[in-house]
């Protein structure tokens, strides 16, 4: 005799919470749809699917969460998709939180390392999301410094000189870490100089080449480090040097296009760059973030992204700091196509980069925005705006002043310039570009190098039938 499949128990917790938000069912299944389009899905609920959810259907995949994230805007109170009655679901949000504290933020960030370095490849699909923005750059700005990031008393202070005066020779630590062991200034130059070793790999051969074991040494290292035995200085320093790490895991994330964990990851670095006390690396952040805003179409949030990061540090930093802030501002202002306000900013970064005197102390993430990278933005902005003539002047100058190990810089501007050369109908010139382009995209383990060649194609496309075209086509695809 078979058995009869469990009976559908109706849920009277989403019942009452309908009632409770004044929704129709219709309403309800409207504003999850709408939801679901801010982090990149196409649903089609309608007033029948809230219907079944009554009923105790349950809902797949994130919808859970969505559901969870229209009420809580509603009603104003958090509540998650078991509060509905609906099986348990990460917020929608998730990684996303501006921690409270620092031992939350450690929590947040080391949990997104476990499941990025494990087998969790639905975590590289996870969309990007604009709304998410605005909550941590908002507590980043008006947010109080850590009063304390120390765990246990600090090292230095407790240390007895040994018998007769001489000093004590430590013990030798642990090969394998673990979670209390003390960290030391040795550990913090491990973490910079790690992160020199994948920032170099990075530029050089693209995101993709190195990224999971950037995030596997994140989890088995740094995290270690954070939940070890430390003072305030050397926390502090800790902090940043792992706010450092996970801006760069972001990064290299963004680059092979999993633009929601990489937006997850930089919030994380914000909020450790807090903890860290370091407001001008915390503007940095906000600056990454909005370059991949740009790269993604979403001019206003990247302007708005760049204007945070001038509010947050003032007129404090180093002029090349100031210029690196102000280029982020222009632009997301030529992505949006005001003119004026990208000539503001491009001239206000122009003048801060030529403030800049031989003696001025510039942040290590800083000394890489010099001419060269000056000209690089100038070249985006004009082409963005179409003044094709000023970006190919500006590309070249770039091309002729970047060192060769910023081959994936040098990549994007050869396109910036092979496009600027095709808006001014010099096809050839802007086809022979084109082609070196495409040879080096195919030598990097980078989404972006291959979209910048993709992009300059559709540009072609009005051209397809040119003997230049049909060449650069042949060309490309011998390389293949």
């Amino acid at each position: 005799m078979t058995e009869r499949p469990a009976q559908r128990v109706p849920n009277r917790q989403l019942a009452a919470l309908i009632a409770e938000a004044g929704f129709s069912n219709a309403g309800l299944a409207r504003r999850v749809d709408q939801l679901g389009l801010e982090h990149g899905l196409d649903l089609r609920y309608d007033k029948t699917s809230v219907t079944r959810w009554l009923r105790g259907q349950q809902p797949r995949g994130t919808t859970p969460a969505l559901i969870a994230e229209v009420f809580t805007r509603r009603l104003g109170r958090r509540l998650s998709a078991q509060d509905l009655g609906l099986d348990a679901c990460a917020p929608v949000y998730a990684g996303l939180e501006f921690a409270a504290t620092p031992e939350e933020a450690v929590d947040i960030a080391s949990g997104l390392w476990r499941k990025d370095s494990g087998s969790h490849a639905e975590l590289r699909k996870i969309a990007f999301t604009p709304a998410g923005l605005v909550v941590p750059s908002r507590d980043w700005l008006i947010g109080r410094a850590d009063e304390r990031v120390g765990r246990g008393p600090d090292p230095a202070a407790g240390r007895v000189p040994a018998q007769g005066g001489r000093p004590s020779v430590p013990r030798q630590r642990q090969i394998d870490r673990g979670p209390g062991q003390r960290v030391t200034g040795g550990d913090i130059a491990a973490l910079r100089s790690v992160g020199e070793l994948f920032r170099t790999l990075d530029h050089a051969y693209g995101g993709g080449h190195a990224r999971q074991a950037l995030v596997r040494y994140l989890e088995h290292e740094a995290e270690p480090m954070l939940r070890g035995t430390y003072g305030e200085t050397t926390g502090r320093r800790l902090f940043a040097a792992a706010a450092d790490l996970t801006r760069l895991a972001g990064w290299t994330s963004y680059d092979i296009a999993a633009h929601g964990l990489a937006q997850r990851y930089f919030v994380q670095a914000l909020r450790l760059a807090q903890a860290a006390g370091d407001r001008p690396y915390g503007a940095y952040v906000l600056v990454t973030m909005s370059r991949q805003a740009v790269y993604l179409g979403h001019g206003r949030e990247a302007v708005q992204l760049a204007r945070v990061a001038q509010q947050g540090v003032g007129s404090g930093p180093a002029p090349v700091v100031q210029a690196l802030l102000h280029a982020a501002e222009a632009r997301g202002h030529a992505v949006l196509g005001e003119v004026r306000a990208a000539t503001a900013s491009l001239v206000r970064a122009e003048r801060a980069l030529g403030a800049g005197r031989p003696g001025d102390d510039v942040p290590h993430w800083a000394r890489a925005f010099d001419e060269a990278q000056l000209a690089d933005e100038f070249g985006h902005c004009h082409r963005d705006l179409q003044q094709y003539r000023a970006s190919a002047q500006h590309a070249e100058r770039s091309l002729q002043l970047r060192a060769p190990g910023f081959a994936r810089s040098r990549l994007f501007c050869r396109v910036v310039l092979a496009t600027a050369r095709l808006g001014l109908g010099e096809l050839d010139q802007a086809c022979a570009l084109g082609a070196e382009a495409a040879q080096q995209a195919g030598e990097m383990r980078s989404v972006r190098a291959v979209e910048y060649v993709r992009d300059f194609e559709r540009r072609l496309e009005p051209y397809r039938d040119a003997s230049a075209v049909r060449n650069y086509r042949d060309r490309v695809a011998a390389l293949s």
